[in-house]
């Protein structure tokens, strides 16, 4: 992991409201950028974007076909697939940069493959690709997995009211009928086969514990939750260097956040059947300025396109 983490904890040991239940099922993990030279480091935030947009953007055959072409191969045909939503006030605008620091936050600190590379699908017109921002499955043994359905927003602040969506996305991810369609997709879309992390028992215990056959249920207590809110901060917008002062001011905020956004989900969603058996994490991750981060990556984009 190329930035530091400042939390990673279960909840119940961060949270600031002790009435809050359930809450053994929740984790919070809390990323740091740095600086250099008095100034936040967009560009290595850029490079992390790039660095990981290969694993949502391409199949896994796509990205095995352009081993040998070089990584400007595998950027050009990135880049391709990106829908790239424009215009300042545009819906969406930067929801993939989101999806891909989700991607790579999956891959480096959760050790996890990208069984369904999202981005790839929804762009090659498989509409039934379309639902959890990421879906990732973790060996966890030589014959056990946990399954990946992500979220993930790039929002401009995480005040309050800006949480309601991210909990609405939340509770659909959870309903019956998304699990079933998401089950469906590692099974009938994925390249699952093709990653030898994977041994053929494990394979193939993933696929019947997935099939629509069996009971959802089941699943339920394999199913993980990572929630990426990425957003515009104000003191790392006005952050010069990685301070103890600093890191203990956004540590301070991200407690509260997570609590706020928990004691939300909490009210939302836990009426859902086993609620208490699925896993979630909140994952926070402040920038400096997010326009900025938006129209650099379109600028990039363009360029490997050209």
């Amino acid at each position: 992991m190329k930035f530091e983490i400042i939390v990673n904890d279960i909840f119940d040991n961060i949270k600031l409201d002790t009435t809050l239940t359930p809450t053994k099922n929740k984790r919070v993990l809390s990323l740091l950028n740095d600086f250099e030279n008095g100034n936040w480091r967009f560009d290595k935030f850029q490079n992390f974007i790039w660095d990981n947009i290969k694993d949502t953007a391409l199949s896994h055959s796509e990205r095995k076909a352009l081993i040998d072409k070089g990584e400007g191969s595998v950027l050009t045909e990135s880049a391709k697939n990106l829908r790239l939503v424009e215009g300042e006030k545009a819906f969406g605008r930067g929801s993939e940069i989101a999806e891909i620091v989700l991607y790579g936050i999956m891959k480096k600190h959760y050790s996890a493959l990208p069984i369904v590379p999202k981005i790839f699908y929804k762009q090659n017109k498989k509409d039934e690709a379309k639902g959890a921002d990421s879906v990732h499955i973790v060996v966890e043994s030589e014959d056990k997995f946990s399954l990946w359905f992500g979220e993930s927003k790039f929002y401009n602040s995480i005040e309050n009211a800006r949480l309601d969506t991210i909990v609405e996305s939340v509770n659909d991810s959870i309903s019956l009928n998304k699990i079933k369609k998401e089950n469906s997709i590692i099974t009938n879309l994925s390249d699952i086969n093709d990653f030898d992390e994977i041994s053929p028992a494990l394979k193939a215990k993933i696929k019947a514990s997935l099939s629509q056959e069996e009971s959802v249920d089941k699943i339920k207590p394999l199913l993980n939750i990572p929630i990426l809110l990425l957003y515009e901060c104000e003191q790392t917008k006005n952050g010069t260097e990685l301070t103890d002062e600093y890191k203990q001011q956004i540590i301070d905020y991200h407690r509260d956040r997570a609590t706020e956004y928990f004691k939300k989900q909490i009210h939302k969603c836990s009426a859902t059947h086993l609620y208490e058996k699925i896993n979630f994490h909140i994952i926070l991750f402040p920038v400096a300025d997010k326009e900025t981060i938006v129209n650099k990556f379109i600028q990039i984009a363009k360029a490997y396109r050209d």
